[in-house]
């Protein structure tokens, strides 16, 4: 299982970063989303975001949080509702 690294900045979730995260899907499994603290280091912030990903990326996709972290993992079937 190989993992990429991107990193949310001040401009928060752009279409360009979605772009980018699909993109590193085609050679990853799962992808880890540091937060930067210009991008707001609060774990409501950290949460908004994650939903905010999920809901643009589709139903394959899951996350998990970890501090300001968030795990995004895709899977072959739709997971969520």
């Amino acid at each position: 299982m190989t993992t990429g690294f991107s990193q949310l900045g001040k401009n928060g979730v752009t279409e360009g970063f979605i772009a980018s995260l699909k993109n590193d899907f085609k050679k990853h499994v799962s992808i880890r989303i540091s937060v930067l603290k210009s991008a707001g280091h609060e774990r409501g912030k950290v949460k908004k975001y994650s939903e905010e990903i999920l809901k643009k990326l589709g139903k394959n996709y899951t996350s998990r949080i970890i501090g300001f972290t968030i795990v995004l993992k895709k899977w072959r079937r739709e997971i969520r509702e």
